[in-house]
């Protein structure tokens, strides 16, 4: 998951365009989904073959979502059928790739990733890629094990709730784009429950606990602004208005899925450094720790000191000590060095050294 380099020494000596997957390898088969609607008709079917649909209607809009990238057969057969470019292809087989937006000869390629919040593998990040053309779109994802953070839009084309259906393929892009920067909210507000626990964990008073939890969650947070910070620039470009595919209408749209990546920007750099000032609290609490129990053994030392010169003094083996023989030297002698001890710890507790 937050492997940055993966397999791409592959493709080292390779020309552009040569078709290395990098990435997971897939478990499954690649599945196609079709959805066609326009104002008034809405179809929804799953195909078993690319060669099963003639096309996108005439007036309407088609959206063929692709789970499954490991294939570079079915790739290149996407390539041969819509006309698309072989760095393209070659993008979406990396799925390393750096989120983006290119401009081709008759569509438009985005790069972003998905990102979804799993109770037991945490954060998963996931490739989309989207080819967009004249009445298409073309999401390819890779493979997935519980949905893509695509239902929603889903659901409001089936209820035809909201201008999507009437409006074209650059209207859509933009809902599959909102779709995805929006779920990033999702995952950053269990990053923020993740860093209260972690530092609920630091801040106890008995706990040396929580850095390897804190060390797991700054890296989390890295891929997160790995994976946003290219977003700004690639939505800014569609909202410039670089490609004719995309109409001034639906550049107004775009300008909210820019401002919602720059919020997410400025979450993630939050969080950040609430995690490092976490890790410095930690260092903090370690030093205060040590010095605690150095102090405490200094204090110890201390007052030993001098009852070992007394100890060491009187164990010399001369014959002529006064006290050797004297019938209380004992017990003088452990009182004089009880005093003194208590005499220590008194002067220690007056200046506050205990």
């Amino acid at each position: 998951m937050f492997d940055l380099i993966g397999g791409r020494g592959q493709k080292a000596g390779l020309g552009p365009g040569s078709m290395v997957y990098i990435g997971e390898a897939g478990r499954a088969a690649v599945r196609l989904d079709l959805i066609e609607y326009d104002g008034e008709r809405f179809e929804e079917r799953s195909l078993g073959s690319l060669d099963e649909w003639a096309g996108p209607a005439a007036g309407g809009v088609a959206w063929l979502n692709v789970t499954g990238v490991h294939d570079a057969q079915v790739l290149e057969a996407f390539g041969a059928r819509f006309g698309i470019h072989p760095l393209t292809l070659e993008d979406l087989h990396n799925t390393l790739q750096r989120p983006k937006v290119e401009v081709y000869d008759g569509y438009l390629f985005v790069v972003l990733k998905m990102m979804s919040w799993d109770p037991v593998e945490r954060l998963v990040a996931e490739q989309v890629g989207l080819v967009v053309r004249p009445g298409l779109v073309i999401s390819f994802l890779e493979e997935q094990v519980a949905g893509d953070v695509f239902d929603g839009v889903r659901a409001a084309l089936r209820g035809d709730r909201g201008r999507g259906r009437r409006a074209g393929a650059d209207y859509l892009a933009y809902l599959l784009v909102d779709a995805v920067v929006d779920h990033y909210f999702v995952v950053l507000e269990q990053l923020g429950a993740e860093i209260d626990r972690v530092e609920d964990v630091i801040l106890s008073a008995d706990s040396g606990g929580g850095v390897g939890e804190l060390q797991r969650v700054k890296r989390e947070l890295l891929l997160v602004h790995n994976s946003v910070w290219p977003v700004r620039e690639a939505v800014s470009r569609l909202e410039r208005g670089d490609s004719e595919l995309v109409t001034e209408e639906t550049q107004v749209y775009l300008r909210d899925v820019y401002d919602h990546s720059v919020q997410v920007m400025e979450t993630v750099e939050t969080f950040r450094d609430m995690a490092s000032g976490l890790m410095d609290i930690h260092l903090a609490n370690v030093s205060n720790r040590l010095n605690s129990v150095m102090k405490v053994l200094t204090v110890i030392s201390t007052i030993f000191i001098p009852l070992t010169f007394i100890t060491s003094l009187y164990g010399m083996n001369f014959d002529y000590m006064p006290e050797l023989r004297s019938e209380y030297g004992y017990p003088a002698v452990l009182g004089v060095m009880a005093a003194l001890a208590l005499a220590m710890v008194a002067a220690f507790r007056w200046r506050r050294w205990l």
